[in-house]
């Protein structure tokens, strides 16, 4: 028996099979950097090895973090990562979006491919049956001139999901729950793989959630097994699905399970200044806010904003709310199905298409003492602005309640009879 996990790194390793502990060279199917950690810092240490890429085709570049610019230095980081774009030939998507966003859309990941990347929340790779992980510009700049990487093959712990959410209940929820009762280092730097009806009644969106904070749980990658969705969906966005009926887990190879009933979860909310500072949203309720943020990778692609905008359409919210949409592509579809409207007429700014202020960059950061409700994926102290600010982790649902109410609110009541 093997799981989902061993059976994609044996085929990279060239192997029939391989056990966890055993330590195996893997040749890479594709490698993800952004102008943050690839270009400006990988190039000088390719200069040193006096090498090139092993594979320009294979090689994704997103500018995301410095995007839109508008300073020296942001704008000198977008340059230099245009220019190398440019003289390297790599497959460059400038201005798009959100890596972790980007990459799936434009059709780039599939079943059973072993992709590396070059930021924290790789891992989003793994809700299409891939084993995607994050890597420093060190490591990356091996795998880019080789095009192999070496790997302690993980155990693989099964986090199972049975029952279907209820309504304003969502996978960021089931995240923030898990990270809460598991806490930050509960993935062990292991493959921690999602199944049950609870993940598969999900979209591929929210999978991409799911996948996408097991860095916040600690796992190295995660997994989920492809199904029709899985294959419908890449597809769609121009990628070749290929055989992934083969890439299934064999029921029981996973020596550690863990079992969630997600029909009972109720939304979560994470207080400052950690993920795992989570509880049911009635444990925080009444907490006074300044701003509401929705944006990120976990909480600004086209589904997140179609939830927010389910709560915020016909109200007035009373306070400041910041858009920044996850990709150009989704705020499109959401331009085109009247969701950007929403916000519009909610008073709300919309911001660029990038990480901005989740990930510390831009100039629409937290001041001095403000009180913010995110759906990004973290909260710790400082990273969205002022060290004196404090963040609140959420759904776009729970977000867009509490921005109505100016404080932490349910979004169920919202959601009664829509």
């Amino acid at each position: 028996m093997a799981t989902l996990a061993e059976k994609i790194i044996a085929r990279a390793a060239g192997r029939q099979f391989v056990s966890p502990g055993e330590i195996v060279t893997c040749r890479v199917d594709l490698a993800m950097i952004h102008d943050s950690g690839g270009p400006r810092r990988v190039a000088p240490i390719l200069r040193r090895l006096g090498t090139g890429l092993w594979d320009r085709d294979k090689v994704v570049l997103i500018s995301d973090h410095y995007v839109p610019g508008g300073d020296e230095a942001s704008d000198g980081i977008l340059q230099l990562t245009r220019e190398w774009a440019k003289a390297q030939g790599v497959i460059f998507h400038d201005a798009q979006g959100i890596c972790h966003v980007v990459l799936p859309e434009r059709g780039h990941l599939a079943p059973g491919m072993l992709v590396v990347g070059g930021d924290s929340h790789s891992p989003t790779g793994g809700a299409f049956g891939a084993y995607m992980f994050g890597v420093g510009a060190t490591e990356m700049a091996g795998v880019l001139a080789t095009g192999e990487i070496w790997l302690k093959v993980p155990e693989t712990i099964r986090i199972e999901w049975q029952g279907r959410l209820s309504p304003g209940v969502v996978a960021k929820d089931m995240m923030l729950a898990l990270i809460g009762a598991m806490g930050m280092d509960g993935g062990r730097y292991q493959a921690v793989e999602y199944g049950g009806e609870g993940v598969f009644a999900l979209s591929m969106q929210e999978r991409m959630t799911l996948a996408n904070m097991t860095a916040e749980l600690g796992g190295q990658a995660g997994l989920i097994a492809p199904d029709e969705v899985t294959a419908e969906f890449v597809a769609a966005a121009g990628g070749t699905p290929g055989d992934w009926q083969a890439w299934q887990g064999d029921p029981g190879a996973a020596k550690e399970r863990h079992v969630w009933n997600a029909a009972s979860l109720a939304p979560q909310v994470a207080a400052p200044h950690s993920p795992a500072n989570s509880a049911p949203v009635g444990d925080a309720e009444g907490e006074a806010l300044d701003i509401a943020y929705i944006g990120a990778c976990t909480g600004a692609k086209y589904e997140d904003l179609k939830a927010a905008a389910a709560i915020l359409r016909g109200r007035k919210p009373r306070m400041q709310v910041l858009v920044a949409p996850a990709s150009a592509r989704d705020q499109a579809r959401a331009e085109a199905d009247g969701i950007m409207a929403v916000f519009e007429e909610a008073g709300a700014e919309i911001l660029p298409n990038a990480c901005g202020i989740c990930a510390g960059y831009g100039t629409a950061r937290l001041g001095a003492d403000v009180r913010c409700i995110s759906t990004t994926a973290r909260n710790f102290k400082g990273r969205m602005g002022d060290a004196s600010s404090r963040v609140w982790l959420a759904s776009p649902y729970t977000a867009a309640a509490s921005a109505v109410e100016g404080r932490i609110a349910d979004p169920r009541p919202y959601l009664e009879g829509a």
